[in-house]
């Protein structure tokens, strides 16, 4: 079984075979200027020993004066302060670690001296060439180990400008395409410099003669016209590297690949790179020194293939195919990992690797070759398999696995330790764990033992293991509670046992309430000379000890006469300015801690009564004074200020503002903000802009006043920091590109005389960059090919110099009318509202532009419906395909009718011409709903509905059908009756079986294909006059009942009026007349009694 990271106490107590630790690498090159040092540290039990072999023979150590092993390490020290080469110890070296249990091997490592050879002398005939012939100047550099890193330069030690038609190859030839004669007006000469010694040697330099079958004038040189004029023969690309039609290249996998192509002619040919059978990788692909050097970073076997180079000018083009294998030194999939076994167990070592070729691999036993079949029957050797059965005491060993093809080799080094070991356990015993409640925790129990023991936890010595839910054991012995609770306290037991025996521990764990700050310091303000208390009041777990300390400012607090502390305060007397600041109370026990801070503001005395000035209440701060500048730099100054009252709030933050005079003189803005305890602050500036600063006190309250103005501080010019933003290429024009950007802030500008510097050139083209400098922000490129990218960058510069480049953008020349139109325009299943429609593609170069869509014009020529009037207003559908045979859908098209379409291409910019024109006609559909529906109350028992025919009847109209169903409240109730009517009838009266019954109506127009759109009305309530379109007042129940109170009223009146008139007059009737009067009879008012005697 498999036992990995050994304790140190156990790897000290118990026999391990040698482990190396430390090696040098395979492939070592060393300074000859400095000493020598092998490394090789190896660790085990007993101390391992060491010995080395070079070339494959025993290396005596001892009878070399100069090489000295260090001590406890089998590391070699080769010195030469009394002499000797270290060219004579250059060669294959190995390193054996070796104890009782077993040898174990380091690499082969490969010695190897640096070397830098000087150049051989030569004399260097000037080279005689014909202009606009091809030409290569030979470097030939010393082989240096490592290889030198050649490049060209003048003998002036100017650099060789290099560009489309000059440049340098993999090998350090220097190429010529064509030769022109200016080339002639400087030296050549090829460079080496060598790493280790870090030298650079010089070649002689080669001097041009070029022959001019014209005069030749430097003065007519032009960069567009290199030949000034003058007539040089044309020619067709060749290849100069390399030559003939094809080679091929191997690389190892993980490798960077180069692949070049240089080629003559006249013009300079352009080169482009392709693979055959699929695409460049562009993740990993990069084109560099003018697209002649393919290169690809960490290839792998799917980059083996094909790639062809094509080099080509306007008078011809060639290819070369270069055929890419790609190999693979040995690499691992399973490198073998230590054993520990115990007696009578099995186990396994396994090697695997992969490679190109598939690497061999061989096993070898403390150094030694394994023989198979094996003569130890406990051991079978099975391939890239060692298999262990029932190993025994004194079966220890390290084992080597050595992966090798021709390209390299894997060596890794397992031992298989068989020990006897009972279980064991090795943390302290009985331990203590504290815990604070609801965390999580880790209970450890590190233990060993051969064969591996299990391990199972207990809690209190009762149940059974714990795993699961609140508890997860690990395989290396630790438990976790995720959450500790008060319930799980108790003693835990880790019990680990194998066949050998058992052995185990106890872990106690007690968890304690959190310790926290329950009563925090408050912020406060104190005027000098009072008293300032804080109080900081705790909660903690009765059995920790927790301890109180206070700081100030993040500093420790001595307490004194002034400032006293109790259990749960800190007291300040006589409070002055020095002791305003924030004071932090911290509570700690032995395994958590709190803290909360507070402020302390000093004030000055405001009033003889103090109880006036606390009364007070606050207010924003007054502005900070004696700005002071100090510190001049480059680019920053230090500001220092003393602040103002702070009106019983304290100040939480300034805000430093400033003006400058040169773009916006006299406005104020926003520099940076600084926390309320700063008055010193380093200011960080642009460059040449003439400061003054002001700063803003803050407090809860508000802002302050600003400042006084500081004294002008004026920061030096620089060149631009700041990149142009915005960058794009664009054409507005058929035949030019404009290129726009925003132009810098004015604080970006750093310096007198902003301009920008522009460039741009023809995307993968090869082409050199074309540039100009201008003041504004856009720039036009006139004469440009119809919409061909283009890779530009924008600089800004001012008279200090250049700023960062851009990052390089894809810009676009402008766009022309689209040449071709799409063909066979053509439709298919064609529905009532929809159609799918067809055509041709066109040329994706006859677009002429960014090709935006395909746009399909289509109107309604008429409706199919006789006597029914159409708009003929063209609509339009857009559709985006690169398909090559694209298709779309069109919807949303009225039934029942003709329509016509034709199809163009559009770029950005414009439409092409159109296609053939396609008239087709939709089928028959469902009607819209009616134009509208009415329905009107005419009398008690019936209501009246009208409506009429739709707007689209998207057919030949065959009805009209009539749902209704009796609505009681809110519910629907009733069977839903049907009605259906002509289509020349658009009005209903329906009897109503009771003058309160209310209906929900559906009406909807009827085709051969079914139903239309529904029109859905509920019939008004009886009480709604809002729906009764004439009522007869006559009839109503009210008015009948008001006429006949009113007779009965007049009638009474009639009959009173009657018995009063019946009396005749305003004198007493008696039997006889010579009566006098009672008194009751002396009415003056005109009225009469009535009595009998």
């Amino acid at each position: 079984m498999l036992y990995v990271g050994l304790t140190a106490r156990i790897q000290q107590e118990l026999k391990q075979p040698p482990t190396l630790v430390r090696q040098s690498v395979k492939d070592y090159i060393v300074d000859p200027r400095d000493n020598i040092i092998i490394e090789c540290e190896a660790k085990g039990n007993p101390v391992p020993t060491f010995s080395w072999r070079k070339n494959r023979k025993f290396f005596n150590i001892a009878k070399d004066p100069r090489v000295t092993m260090r001590k406890g390490s089998g590391t070699l020290e080769i010195g030469f302060r009394s002499g000797g080469r270290p060219e004579d110890y250059e060669g294959e070296y190995q390193c054996f670690a070796k104890n009782d249990l077993g040898t174990a091997l380091s690499n082969k490592i490969l010695l190897r001296v640096s070397k830098a050879p000087l150049w051989p002398k030569e004399v260097l005939e000037p080279v005689v060439v014909t202009e606009g012939s091809p030409l290569v100047l030979l470097c030939n550099p010393p082989p240096g180990l490592p290889p030198p890193f050649t490049f060209w330069m003048t003998s002036g030690m100017s650099p060789i400008r290099q560009d489309k038609r000059v440049s340098m190859g993999l090998n350090g030839d220097m190429y010529f395409s064509n030769v022109i004669a200016r080339d002639a007006d400087t030296d050549y000469s090829c460079n080496a410099r060598f790493p280790f010694t870090h030298t650079i040697q010089q070649k002689n330099p080669f001097t041009l003669k070029v022959h001019t079958k014209e005069p030749y004038n430097d003065t007519s040189y032009n960069a567009t016209d290199p030949f000034g004029g003058r007539k040089v023969a044309e020619s067709t690309p060749t290849f100069l590297s390399p030559s003939g039609s094809q080679s091929s290249k191997m690389v190892l996998r993980d490798e960077h690949l180069l692949l070049e192509c240089i080629a003559a002619g006249l013009p300079t040919p352009t080169i482009k790179w392709f693979k055959k059978g699929g695409d460049l990788p562009g993740h990993k692909v990069k084109f560099e020194k003018f697209n002649k050097t393919l290169k690809m970073v960490s290839v792998s076997e799917e980059d083996d293939g094909e790639y062809v180079c094509m080099a080509n000018n306007h008078l011809g083009s060639i290819r070369h195919s270069i055929f890419v294998h790609v190999k693979a030194a040995p690499y691992w999939l399973d490198k073998p990992t230590d054993l520990v076994l115990a007696p009578d167990e099995n186990g396994r070592l396994v090697c695997r690797a992969n490679g190109n070729p598939k690497p061999e691999i061989k096993w070898l036993m403390n150094g030694e070759p394994l023989e198979n079949p094996s003569p130890n029957p406990s051991r079978q050797v099975l391939g890239d398999t060692i298999i262990f059965r029932s190993v025994q005491m004194g079966g220890s060993a390290v084992y080597q696995c050595n992966a090798s093809n021709e390209h390299g080799y894997l060596l890794a080094n397992a031992f298989v330790s068989v020990l006897d070991m009972p279980p064991r356990m090795l943390g302290a015993k009985k331990q203590l764990i504290k815990v604070i409640e609801n965390n999580r925790t880790f209970l450890d129990c590190p233990f060993f033992g051969s064969p591996l023991p299990e391990l199972r936890w207990f809690k209190n010595g009762q149940g059974s293991g714990l795993d699961g839910g609140q508890y997860r054991a690990y395989i290396n012995g630790t438990l976790e509670i995720k959450k500790a609770r008060a319930e799980d306290e108790g003693t835990y037991t880790c019990v680990a046992s194998s066949i050998l025996g058992m052995a185990e521990n106890q872990v106690s764990l007690e968890v304690k309430e959190r310790t926290r700050i329950v009563g925090a310091p408050e912020h406060k303000s104190a005027i000098r000379g009072s008293t300032a208390r804080f109080t900081c009041k705790v909660k903690s777990d009765p059995s920790l000890p927790v301890t109180v300390t206070w700081t100030k400012d993040d500093k420790p607090l001595y307490l004194g006469w002034r400032l006293k502390k109790d259990e749960e305060s800190l007291t300040i007397s006589n409070v002055n300015e020095g002791d305003e600041g924030t004071y932090a109370c911290t509570v700690k026990s032995e395994i958590d801690q709190d803290s909360a801070s507070a402020r302390l503001t000093v004030l000055e005395e405001a009033s003889l009564n103090p109880s006036v000035s606390s009364a007070l209440p606050p207010d924003r701060p007054d502005p900070p004074m004696d700005l002071d500048l100090s510190d001049p730099a480059a680019r920053s100054v230090r500001l220092t200020w003393i602040p103002g009252n702070d009106h019983r709030s304290p100040i939480t933050e300034f805000l430093v503002q400033f003006e400058e005079d040169r773009w916006e003189p006299g406005r104020w803005q926003n520099l940076s903000t600084y926390p309320g305890d700063f008055n010193s602050v380093i200011l960080q500036l642009a460059p040449f802009v003439n400061y003054q600063f002001r700063v803003i006190a803050i407090n809860t309250v508000g802002q302050s006043q600003p400042s006084r103005p500081s004294p002008r501080y004026k920061t030096s010019g620089a060149a631009p920091d700041a990149i142009p933003r915005g960058v794009r290429g664009w054409g507005s024009e058929k035949d030019n590109m404009e290129i726009s950007w925003e132009p810098l802030l004015d604080l970006e500008r750093n310096g007198p005389n902003l301009r920008y510097s522009v460039w741009w050139r023809r995307k993968d083209a090869g082409e050199e960059w074309s540039n100009v400098t201008t003041e504004g922000s856009k720039h036009v490129v006139h004469n440009t090919d119809t919409y061909v990218p283009y890779e530009v960058k924008v600089q800004a510069r001012n008279e200090f110099g250049p700023g960062p480049e851009s990052n390089q953008v894809i810009g676009y020349s402008g766009e022309d009318v689209p040449t071709d139109a799409p063909t066979d325009l053509r439709v298919s299943k064609v529905g009532s509202t929809k159609a799918n429609i067809h055509w041709k593609p066109v040329d994706p170069a006859s677009v002429r532009g960014e090709f935006k869509e395909y746009k399909l014009y289509y109107w309604r020529e008429s409706s199919l419906v006789p006597g029914l009037l159409v708009s003929k207003e063209k609509r339009t559908k857009g559709v985006y395909s690169t398909a090559s045979e694209p298709s779309g859908i069109l919807s949303d098209l009225v039934p029942y009718s003709r329509y016509q379409m034709f199809m163009v291409v559009a770029n950005g910019r414009f439409e092409g011409p159109p296609s053939n024109t396609v008239e087709f006609t939709t089928k028959e559909g469902v009607p819209d709903a009616p134009r509208f529906f009415r329905i009107n109350r005419r009398s008690f028992d019936s209501i009246y509905l009208e409506w009429d025919k739709p707007l689209e009847p998207n057919g030949i109209l065959i009805g009209y059908q009539l749902k209704y169903r009796i609505v009681n409240g809110s519910r629907v109730g009733g069977r839903t009756q049907l009605e259906t009517f002509f289509p020349n009838v658009t009005d209903f009266t329906l009897r109503l079986p009771d003058r309160s019954t209310r209906y929900n109506f559906f009406l909807s127009a009827l085709t051969q294909i079914g139903a239309g759109e529904v029109f859905a009305e509920e019939s008004p309530p009886f009480a709604n006059q809002a729906y009764i379109d004439q009522v007869d007042i006559a009839t109503q129940g009210w008015f009948i009942g008001l006429m006949c109170a009113i007779a009965l009223i007049i009638l009474i009146l009639l009959i009173v009026c009657f018995i009063k008139r019946s009396r005749g007059g305003k004198y007493p009737v008696r039997d006889k007349k010579d009566l006098p009067l009672d008194p009751v009879d002396q009415k003056e008012d005109g009225s009469f009694d009535y009595q009998s005697r």
